[in-house]
C-alpha cells in the first residue's frame, strides 16, 4: 500500500488506499480523512465486512504476501497494537483476539488502516466489539478430527523440546526531530505539508521510524527538512 490518509500497516509499493477506497503517497487531500481522535471502535459485524473484503473472510489467512489474518496485518502492526501477546503473527490468533488488536490499531491509526474500511462499513466511532480475546471464538473452525481407540499399551514418549524463546518487541523509538507526529498523520501527508516526500522522510527518520516505513506513531518527533 502507499501512504495515505494514516499511518497504515501495509508496506510502500501495494497501491490500495486512501481514507476509504484507494490512493497513493501525497495523495491524502483527494479524499477528506477521518481524524483519528474520539471515540474509535466497531462492532464484530463491521470487523466480519471488513474481514471479507480483505481476506475472503479467512481468519487464518497466510497467502506469502507478508500481510496474515482475516484483517491482514503486516508483523510490524501487529506487534505494535498488542498482538504477539495472542501469538507471533495474526494469523495464528483466533478471530475474537485479531478484532481485539485490530480495535487497538483503529485507535491508532482510524479507519484508513485498511483499505476496505469504506466496503465494511469501518468508521472511526461505533459500538465496542463484544469479544472475548482471551478464550474467544475462532473465525474459521475446522471439523474436530475422529480420535483413535486408545492402545493398549502406551509408546514411550519422546523427551520435550524446548520452545524458541519469542524475540523481545522493542518500545517504538521517540526520535529527536523537529515535527511531532500527530494522530492521522502519514509520511505522505507530512511531507506534502512541507514541500517534501515521504521517500525524503524516511531516510532521514528511519532510525526512529523503523523498517516499516507505513507505520509512525503520534508522539514521535521526525527531521522533516
Amino acid at each position: 500500500m502507499l501512504f495515505s490518509g494514516k499511518g497504515r500497516h501495509r508496506r510502500p509499493g501495494r497501491a490500495t488506499r486512501i481514507a476509504t477506497v484507494t490512493g497513493v503517497a501525497g495523495a491524502a487531500v483527494a479524499i477528506p480523512l477521518v481524524s483519528a481522535t474520539g471515540a474509535q471502535a466497531a462492532s464484530v459485524d463491521t470487523w466480519e465486512k471488513v474481514a471479507q473484503c480483505e481476506s475472503s473472510g479467512n481468519w487464518h489467512a497466510n497467502t506469502g504476501n507478508g500481510y496474515y489474518g482475516g484483517l491482514q496485518f503486516n508483523n510490524s502492526s501487529w506487534a505494535a497494537a498488542g498482538g504477539t501477546k495472542y501469538a507471533p503473527r495474526a494469523d495464528q490468533a483466533t478471530k475474537d483476539q485479531q478484532i481485539a488488536v485490530a480495535e487497538k490499531l483503529l485507535k491508532m491509526q482510524g479507519p484508513g488502516a485498511w483499505a476496505c474500511a469504506g466496503a465494511g462499513g469501518l468508521t472511526s466511532g461505533g459500538p465496542a466489539a463484544d469479544v472475548n480475546p482471551d478464550g474467544g471464538s475462532d473465525g474459521n473452525k475446522t471439523e474436530p478430527q475422529q480420535q483413535s481407540a486408545p492402545k493398549k499399551a502406551a509408546p514411550q514418549q519422546q523427551p520435550a523440546q524446548p520452545k524458541p524463546a519469542q524475540p523481545q518487541q522493542q518500545a517504538p523509538r521517540t526520535g529527536h526531530g523537529n515535527y511531532t507526529v500527530e494522530p492521522g498523520d502519514t509520511l505522505g501527508r507530512i511531507a506534502e505539508a512541507h514541500d517534501t516526500t515521504w521517500q525524503q522522510i524516511y531516510a532521514d527518520n528511519k532510525s526512529t521510524i523503523g523498517d516499516d516505513a507505513d507505520l509512525i506513531l503520534p508522539g514521535q518527533k521526525l527531521q522533516v527538512g
